[in-house]
């Protein structure tokens, strides 16, 4: 369910999940798109899957097929007032479903730059409208 009282919150992307979700092919991308705008106001995508290892839901994981390639969009919902995009990437093994440990460890280090992040941006003075 999505609040549409709520302000949307900023999508905020770590590393090179960005370029790596244009590498996507469309239908991966527009599914990836529809998963973190729901984020952004505050639903979840049907799809969304805890990814194990994080201890809950706050970090999600979105797996699309797309022909014989399966690719994962990790995004954060930990913090109140954004979302973070933490990894976009192609599933290279064949080998059963499992979330390859090379990948895990690339969202566990860009969890915590995105918790450094969203710690200086909801710091910083906000600008008064006039």
């Amino acid at each position: 369910m999505v609040d549409e009282t709520k302000p949307e919150k900023p999508l905020f992307w770590i590393g090179r999940s960005y370029e790596d979700l244009l590498d996507c092919p469309d239908e991966v991308r527009r599914s990836f798109g529809f998963a973190l705008g729901l984020a952004q106001q505050g639903g979840k995508f049907v799809a969304a899957k805890p990814l194990k290892g994080f201890g809950g839901a706050g970090v999600l994981e979105v797996v699309e097929d797309w022909r014989s390639d399966t690719f994962r969009c990790v995004y954060t919902v930990k913090f109140a007032a954004a979302v973070y995009v933490l990894h976009t990437f192609q599933k290279k093994s064949k080998i059963g479903i499992k979330t390859p440990k090379p990948e895990i460890d690339l969202v566990k280090e860009r969890l915590k730059r995105a918790e450094e992040h969203y710690r200086e941006w909801i710091e910083q003075p906000k600008k008064e409208t006039p």
